[in-house]
């Protein structure tokens, strides 16, 4: 009777402690930055970091969403209020590619540093991870690291 009562204490802890773990199964879905100048923006997201712009029917003049190659999007929004930006504050993405985009940034004379402020350089985090930071023309910091998860 006690291994019985053990066995269902053991499921029942096991399904509660999974449940809690997003049980509502979130995903990132979009972010949604301010820009002053959306043509600037709209360059830097299409032309630096090559995302894809979604075409939307109906979407204001002052809003345009790009996509990320796993459907994340973000959404550019222009507005002249601008919240102040810390690199502390910032978005981060992945590529396997982190050599070839900083052989890229380099060719084409955009600015990017490593945490601590290096220019043209990496740093690595405790997990292994290697890491850039670079500015879009509104000064949002942006991360970008080799992370393969």
């Amino acid at each position: 009777m006690k291994l019985r009562y053990f066995a269902v204490f053991l499921i029942f802890g096991f399904t509660a402690a999974k449940a809690q773990t997003n049980p509502f199964e979130f995903r990132k879905d979009h972010d949604a930055i301010l820009v002053k100048d959306m043509d600037a923006s709209v360059k830097f997201y299409k032309e630096v970091l090559g995302l894809e712009e979604i075409p939307i029917n109906g979407l204001p003049d002052y809003i345009r969403w790009f996509r990320l190659g796993d459907k994340v999007q973000i959404h550019l929004i222009e507005s002249e209020d601008i919240p102040e930006t810390i690199k502390g504050a910032h978005m981060s993405l992945s590529t396997a590619k982190l050599g070839e985009l900083m052989a890229f940034l380099e060719t084409n004379s955009i600015p990017f540093e490593n945490w601590p402020g290096e220019a043209n350089t990496t740093n690595t985090r405790p997990d292994g991870v290697k890491q850039i930071y670079l500015q879009d023309p509104d000064g949002y910091w942006i991360e970008i690291n080799n992370n393969s998860l």
